[in-house]
């Protein structure tokens, strides 16, 4: 990975790829492994998630940048698509969970969701956001075919996700059509009309696999910075430590906070200025996708874990 940043850093790297940070209004020379995951993979998997992965294919193997940047505009189109049909996506789910009344004492132990308009390709990243929620496992269907429901799962630690499907289909003979996956993440296939039925039976076999423990989120930080700390040379350090990723996880601190100023951004983001409890400097925030209305009014104080990087916006 190390390598890789150094290659596109240095402009050695495919037309494509340079495209793609074109269209997200990116600098390649100061490109970070968060961008290889927040920047070229959406558009890339927007591709196979909404028409054909053949797209992303011929921009990676694009020979000139005029081609590049015609299948990069392509991809950039079909994922600003993507986000549009997760919002809608996102908001009907919440207002199904709202339906359920569901609160920290009766959220049952696997959440099924499932609509007929919802997109195949979009329901695991909107079961990502509920499992992040509810800290529980979570399945969101869409129609398959006319008799088909095809779903994406997505789990916590210590829940095995495949292993409860095979349990499932183990105890109920045809209730599942087909499944595979691994530990924290799955796809399957069953009747469109036994979706009640295996989210019954789905509640009962991750209650059978599981501990009360595993239901409780647990967010484990490296500890405190000092005001002193919090700082653009910190960040910068951090940042020639990575490449960060799966396994390797960036470092998450924690910390107590001051709201000094706020602001919404495009109706689910939060624009923060804030100082230490104990201390006067100033730190740029941002919270993404958050209810801004559960976050403390200018003067209000709160706690929570946070990531130290830099800023940087077109090219400073």
């Amino acid at each position: 990975v190390a390598q890789g940043l150094q290659r596109i850093r240095s402009g050695a790297c495919r037309a494509g790829i340079t495209a793609l940070f074109e269209v997200a209004g990116r600098q390649p020379g100061q490109c970070q492994a968060t961008d290889l995951g927040f920047v070229v993979g959406p558009r890339l998997n927007a591709a196979g998630r909404l028409d054909s992965m053949s797209h992303g294919i011929e921009c990676l193997l694009a020979e000139d940048m005029v081609t590049a940047k015609a299948y990069a505009e392509e991809l950039d189109a079909l994922n600003h698509e993507r986000r549009a049909l997760q919002s809608d996506m996102e908001v009907q789910a919440q207002a199904i969970l709202s339906g359920m009344t569901l609160n920290e004492s009766n959220v049952p132990k696997a959440i099924c969701l499932f609509d007929k308009g919802w997109h195949q390709g979009v329901v695991g990243i909107v079961a990502s956001r509920i499992k992040e929620q509810f800290h529980r496992p979570v399945i969101v269907f869409a129609e398959g075919d006319e008799t088909t429901l095809k779903g994406s799962a997505r789990s916590i630690p210590g829940v095995h996700i495949r292993d409860v499907l095979d349990r499932v289909a183990t105890a109920n003979p045809g209730l599942i059509t087909k499944f595979g996956g691994h530990a924290m993440a799955a796809g399957l296939s069953l009747p469109k009309d036994s979706f009640e039925v295996f989210s019954s039976c789905l509640i009962e076999a991750v209650e059978a696999m599981s501990t009360p423990e595993l239901f409780q989120p647990v967010v484990l930080t490296d500890g405190e910075l000092s005001e002193s700390e919090l700082s653009s040379e910190s960040a910068n350090q951090l940042e020639k430590a990575g490449p960060w990723g799966q396994g390797f996880p960036e470092p998450l601190f924690q910390g107590k906070f001051v709201i000094r100023q706020r602001r919404v951004l495009k109706e689910k983001h939060l624009k923060l200025v804030l100082t230490p409890t104990h201390g006067r400097q100033e730190i740029d925030a941002i919270v993404f996708n958050t209810d801004c209305d559960r976050w403390p009014a200018i003067g209000g104080a709160f706690e929570c874990t946070y990531r130290l990087s830099l800023n940087r916006f077109r090219g400073s």
